[in-house]
């Protein structure tokens, strides 16, 4: 069997920076995978993936020229079906068998096998295997089919009648197994070994590829591109952080525009530019923002991550004399920062508090108002949260911060770039001469914004944060506005994780419950639907979500989380003790005791009484059970308001002997009705003691 390296390449128009990456790796993994499936490469192939701005391309090691034959076993019907009484074969046998290209003389050789209940025929035959170029066809029209494309174009091809849809028009393509081309086509093209290089810098305008192995060196040293995306990222970051180093500063890090640049140029070239030293009077966000976004420039940062008067400029071309490319640039950004000084003066004009009035003109949700009323809801809320936390100063700061907090909505500099509102916030409120309390909680109320992020710098920030957030959950859950599935266009999952994590890293002493209704009651009446439990119920899943990303199983925390927990900064604690408990050998058969006790009192009908008569103790089983309750239930509760939940649950241990000896030797619901009622409220106590500080029925296997 002939193996040698297989390369294919597509050809085509600039791609979609932002998708380059993935559509480099989808058209790789997806050929290379039908390849293998196709038995045309091992399962453990090497497969190498090229992504450049005018190329997909993948190399799979130790391919085919074609696969194997394989033995295949074909189910045909039920032996009472293929058969008749005397063994000969029906019918309905003849017609499947001809069906397979095969007749009577195969039946002979039909294999019988239990197939569920009944008893089947199997047909043995080899398939033989795929040749390359049939093989390559289909994995390539797979690879094409699956790329993520977010929008295709429509495109006429050459003979001017014909058209295709593609992410970009494809002008050529290459198969190569070793050094013979395979005849495959796709989009109108014709598999050949001509490919071409860099626009501007190649030898050649064409290069001709000798075999699927020398693809990455003919590009690199014929066609001046480096086809390897990862590649070219690295280089590019190599020259980065010289071009950085060499003026004693640090390009600022940003792996999303990095690999947005890796797909914009074949051959980087790091060049230094400088813009002058006034435009530094800006606030460095809106400026790194600019030169990011609009120009796709690496700002530098000096020792103390302060921004300097210069930047990094990728380029695609690497002439002589670099300076008309530097100047350009340096002319081009120019206007964008001068914009940015601009926006920044004039904002300065206006107080913020005197932009608050404006917001009642802008619409938030056509059912829940402008934002200047949710502004008045996120207020209300946030005064509450800072009355609990820390009385009316706390209150007091933090209803001004929540009243200033949207305001920056309404000014230039937000709205050219809305991912700098909170941060513009604070600059000028700084500017207004509020303190640094209050301006830090004006940016810091929409922390945490994702997975990772800090949280409020102080506590006036936490305050209108759980406000701003919480009014978001209860306001969207009260009209009805409910995440399904992956759909979540108000981002409440992300609102909800960072309530949570509030709660726990700021160690809050605050219930969810009170911090629902505390959101709630900012709303005028009627104009939500009762969702209390709703929005409880929402937060809690992410907080049990976050504590099995910990590490703790689904039993440790169901068992923690069912008995809704008031205070959720406590709850990592309680899963410590919970997983202690857990390792005791006595915690099985607890367990599944204070399963059968919950059982036993769910189908009481009626209430349970709590106190229970010693003179109506007659079993000694239940006599033992109850002077033990009456010594380790105190040490239990004890340790528990004392915070020592570890303490309190293995304290329960001493309880194994008594329990099972009470289930072992007593009838729980005996006739005498007094008797039975007192024994319900022994295991009512018994199942209080056990469920202080988690519901460890949970545990039961």
């Amino acid at each position: 069997m002939t193996m040698k390296n297989l390369l294919v390449e597509l050809f085509v128009e600039e791609l979609p920076p932002k998708s380059l990456k993935k559509l480099g790796e989808s058209f790789a993994e997806t050929l290379s995978a039908s390849l293998k499936a196709q038995g045309l490469a091992a399962a453990d192939a090497a497969v190498a993936s090229y992504a450049s701005p005018r190329r997909l391309a993948v190399q799979v090691a130790n391919v085919a020229a074609q696969a194997a034959d394989k033995p295949v076993s074909q189910k045909l019907m039920p032996v009472s079906v293929g058969l008749d009484a005397n063994g000969q074969a029906t019918p309905a046998l003849l017609k499947r068998l001809a069906a397979l290209g095969a007749d009577a003389s195969a039946v002979p050789q039909l294999k019988r096998a239990q197939d569920g209940k009944a008893e089947a025929l199997f047909y043995d035959s080899v398939a033989k295997g795929v040749a390359l170029a049939d093989g390559l066809q289909k994995a390539l029209e797979e690879a094409l089919a699956k790329l993520p494309i977010a929008k295709v174009m429509t495109y006429q091809l050459a003979d001017g009648w014909s058209s295709v849809n593609f992410v970009r028009p494809a002008h050529g393509l290459v198969a190569l197994h070793g050094a013979d081309i395979v005849a495959i086509s796709t989009l109108g093209l014709n598999a050949g070994r001509e490919t071409h290089g860099h626009r501007f810098e190649a030898a050649n305008a064409t290069v001709t590829l000798k075999d699927a192995d020398s693809y990455e060196a003919q590009l690199e040293h014929e066609g001046a591109v480096i086809p390897s995306f990862n590649k070219r990222r690295a280089e590019i970051v190599k020259q980065l952080t010289a071009a950085a180093a060499k003026e004693g500063l640090k390009p600022i890090k940003d792996d999303a525009l990095l690999d947005e640049v890796t797909a914009l140029v074949e051959r980087p070239n790091v060049l230094l530019g400088q813009f002058e030293t006034e435009f530094l009077e800006v606030p460095q966000e809106c400026l790194i923002l600019t030169m990011k976004a609009n120009q796709k420039y690496f700002p530098l940062l000096d020792a103390v991550g302060k921004l300097t008067n210069k930047f990094l400029i990728v380029s695609n071309i690497r002439p002589a004399d670099a300076s008309l490319v530097v100047g350009g640039n340096e002319r081009v950004v120019r206007p964008r920062l001068a914009d940015a000084k601009f926006f920044f003066d004039q904002d300065r004009k206006k107080p913020l508090d005197a932009r608050v009035l404006g917001l009642s003109k802008v619409v938030y949700h056509n059912k829940l108002g402008t934002q200047g009323e949710r502004v008045q809801r996120v207020q209300a809320i946030a005064r509450a949260i800072g009355a609990q936390l820390g009385g009316d100063a706390l209150a007091a700061q933090a209803d001004q911060a929540a009243l200033l907090a949207k305001a920056d909505l309404l000014t230039d500099m937000v709205g050219e770039f809305p991912e700098l509102q909170g941060i513009m916030g604070r600059y000028y409120a700084l500017h207004d001469g509020l303190s640094d309390d209050i301006a830090f909680a004006i940016e810091d109320h929409y922390k945490p914004r994702f997975a990772g992020d800090e949280l409020p710098r102080n506590m006036a920030g936490v305050c209108v944060a759980l406000a701003d957030k919480l009014e978001t959950l209860v306001g969207m859950f009260g009209i009805g506005q409910i995440p399904t599935g992956d759909k979540d266009p108000f981002a409440l999952r992300r609102h909800a994780l960072g309530v949570v994590r509030m709660l726990l890293e700021k160690k809050l002493p605050l219930s969810l419950s009170d911090l629902v209704k505390i959101a709630f009651a900012g709303f005028p009446h009627g104009l939500l639907a009762d969702a209390h439990a709703d929005v409880e119920t929402f937060v809690s899943e992410r907080l049990g979500g976050t504590m099995r990303e910990q590490g703790y199983s689904a039993n440790e925390v169901e068992a923690v989380l069912s008995l809704n927990p008031k205070q959720i900064y406590l709850v990592p604690q309680q899963l410590e003790a919970v997983r202690a408990f857990a390792a005791l050998p006595e915690a099985a058969a607890l367990a599944a005791a204070n399963k059968r006790v919950g059982n036993i009192l769910k189908k009481v009908e009626g209430a349970v009484g709590d106190k229970v008569d010693a003179a109506l103790l007659p079993e000694a089983a239940e006599q033992a059970l109850h002077q033990a309750l009456g010594v380790i239930a105190p040490q239990a509760d004890a340790a528990f308001v004392a915070g020592d939940y570890t303490a309190s649950l293995q304290a329960l241990a001493a309880l194994r002997v008594p329990v099972d000896a009470f289930f072992d030797n007593v009838m729980v619901n005996a006739e005498d009705e007094k008797l039975r009622a007192n024994r319900l409220a022994l295991l009512a106590q018994l199942h209080a003691a056990m469920n202080r500080v988690a519901d460890i029925s949970k545990l039961a296997a």
